[in-house]
C-alpha cells in the first residue's frame, strides 16, 4: 500500500472516529434538549458565497471545490450524528451588490447556521455586517483585506478567517524585498475595495520600514494597457512593481513591462498565482514573486492526498489556485469540528462561535497547517506570519522561491 493510500485510509478512520465520538457525546447532552429537527431540517445548512463567474472565478471555483471535497468526506461517514451537511451555494459574480443580495438570501431565506466565503475584500466588507447582525459565524477562506477581521471587537466578532491577512502578508513581502534590495517600489492598485485596501496597507508598511513608493498608479478594472503608467514608474526610479488587483490587469502590467523591455520584477499578494495572470501573461509572468500559505508541491503525505483527490474528483490535471482550494478545504473541517464540540442539537450561531473560539474542538491536521487553536476570543485570524512563504512563477507554475521553504514545508506550520 502506498504512503498516500495509507494516509487516505487513516483520514477516513479518523472521520469515522470523530463521528462516533461526537454522536456519543451529543446523545447524552440531547436527552435534556429538544429532539433534532425533522424533515428538510435534518440537514445542516452551510452557506457558501464565492465568485463562480466573472473575473474572480479563478479562485472562487477552486475554493468551492475544496469546500465540496471536505463536505463530501464528512457526509460519507455520517455527517453530524446522522445529519448531513448541506451546502447552499451562491455566486456573487465578484459584485458588491450581488454579494449583499445573496448574503441576505442565505440568512433570511435559506436559514444557514454558518457560512464560508468571499474572495473579494470589497464584497466581504459589505456583507460581514449582515452575518454579524444575524449572529451567524462566517469563515473567510480567501479574502485578505485587514478590515475583514478588524471591523468588530474580537470578543464580539462572528467573522473568522483562514486566509492570510494583508496586515501580515505585506510586512512579510516587504521584508523579502528589502533582503533582495528591491526598495524602490512602484505601486499599481485598481480602484476596487481590494485595490484600495492594498494600497493603503502598502503605504503604511513601507513607511514602517522607512520607505515610500516612488510612483503610484491607480486604475479601473478593465484597463488593458499599462505602458504609460509603467513608463512613469520607471522614470521615477522604481526597481520593482507591486500590484494590487485580482484580474487580468495583473497580466497587463507584466505584458507592459515586457514590451517596454523593463526587467523590474512584479511582486504582490497571492493574486499573482492566479491563472488570469500566469496564463495571460505567459513568459512575461516568469519571476513574479508573491506571498503564499500553500504551494502545490509533493512531499508531505496529507498534502499529496489532497492534491491527488482534488485532481481525481474534478478531473483536473492542475488546480487553478491551489491555495484557495486548500484553505476552503481546511475551513470546512474547522467548522465541522466546532459543530461536534458544541454538543448542540439545534446548532446555533452563538454556540458555534463559542466553540470555534474555545479551543475545545479537535486539533486538525490540515493541508495548509496544523490547527491547534486557530481562533480565540482575542484572534479571528488562523494564519500568522510564521506560516507564510514566498512563491515565484517558474515555467508557468508557482514554485517555492527559496529551497529552504520547500524543506520547511515538509513539516506543517502552526499558529504562533
Amino acid at each position: 500500500m502506498s504512503q498516500v493510500t495509507t494516509i487516505r485510509a487513516v483520514n477516513v478512520r479518523f472521520l469515522m472516529g470523530l463521528a462516533l465520538a461526537g454522536a456519543m457525546a451529543w446523545s447524552g447532552a440531547a436527552q435534556a434538549q429538544a429532539p433534532a429537527p425533522s424533515g428538510a431540517q435534518q440537514t445542516i445548512r452551510i452557506g457558501v458565497v464565492a465568485p463562480l463567474t466573472g473575473g474572480s472565478a479563478d479562485f472562487g471555483v477552486p475554493m468551492l471545490n475544496g469546500i465540496q471535497m471536505a463536505i463530501d468526506e464528512v457526509n460519507s461517514v455520517g455527517g453530524y450524528v446522522g445529519r448531513r451537511f448541506e451546502l447552499v451555494v451562491k455566486d456573487d459574480k465578484g459584485s458588491v451588490d450581488e454579494a449583499v443580495a445573496v448574503t441576505k438570501e442565505l440568512l433570511e431565506k435559506d436559514k444557514v447556521v454558518a457560512a464560508l466565503g468571499f474572495c473579494n475584500t470589497g464584497n466581504a466588507m459589505k456583507a460581514i455586517e449582515l452575518f454579524q447582525a444575524a449572529k451567524v459565524p462566517l469563515i473567510v477562506p480567501c479574502a485578505t483585506g485587514p478590515g475583514i477581521t478588524a471591523q468588530y471587537p474580537p470578543a464580539e466578532s462572528y467573522i473568522f478567517r483562514t486566509s492570510m491577512n494583508d496586515a501580515i502578508q505585506l510586512p512579510f513581502l516587504v521584508k523579502d524585498l528589502i533582503k533582495r534590495g528591491l526598495t524602490k517600489v512602484a505601486i499599481f492598485a485598481d480602484d476596487t475595495g481590494f485595490g484600495e485596501a492594498g494600497y493603503q496597507e502598502a503605504r503604511k508598511v513601507l513607511a514602517a520600514n522607512k520607505l515610500q513608493p516612488v510612483s503610484v498608479a491607480r486604475f479601473p478594472l478593465g484597463t488593458k494597457d499599462m505602458k504609460a503608467q509603467l513608463t512613469q514608474a520607471r522614470a521615477a526610479g522604481a526597481n520593482t512593481v507591486m500590484t494590487f488587483t485580482v484580474g487580468p490587469e495583473n497580466a497587463a502590467v507584466a505584458i507592459g513591462k515586457k514590451e517596454l523591455g523593463w526587467e523590474a520584477p512584479q511582486v504582490g499578494g497571492w493574486a499573482l498565482s492566479f491563472p488570469f495572470f500566469i496564463n495571460t501573461a505567459k513568459d512575461a509572468a516568469e519571476g513574479a514573486l508573491m506571498t503564499q500559505t500553500f504551494i502545490a508541491a509533493p512531499g508531505l503525505p496529507r498534502r499529496e492526498r489532497f492534491l491527488n483527490d482534488y485532481r481525481k474528483k474534478f478531473k483536473s490535471d492542475r488546480i487553478p489556485v491551489p491555495m484557495a482550494a486548500a484553505q476552503g478545504y481546511d475551513s470546512v473541517y474547522l467548522l465541522v469540528y466546532a459543530t461536534f464540540a458544541t454538543k448542540d442539537a439545534q446548532i446555533s450561531g452563538p454556540a458555534l462561535k463559542t466553540s470555534l473560539e474555545s479551543g475545545k474542538a479537535r486539533v486538525h491536521y490540515g493541508v495548509v497547517a496544523t490547527y491547534e487553536r486557530p481562533f480565540s476570543p482575542e484572534s479571528k485570524d488562523a494564519v500568522t506570519e510564521n506560516m507564510l512563504i514566498i512563491g515565484t512563477v517558474k515555467n508557468g507554475v508557482v514554485q517555492f522561491a527559496y529551497p529552504a521553504d520547500a524543506l520547511r514545508s515538509l513539516s506543517m506550520q502552526r499558529k504562533l
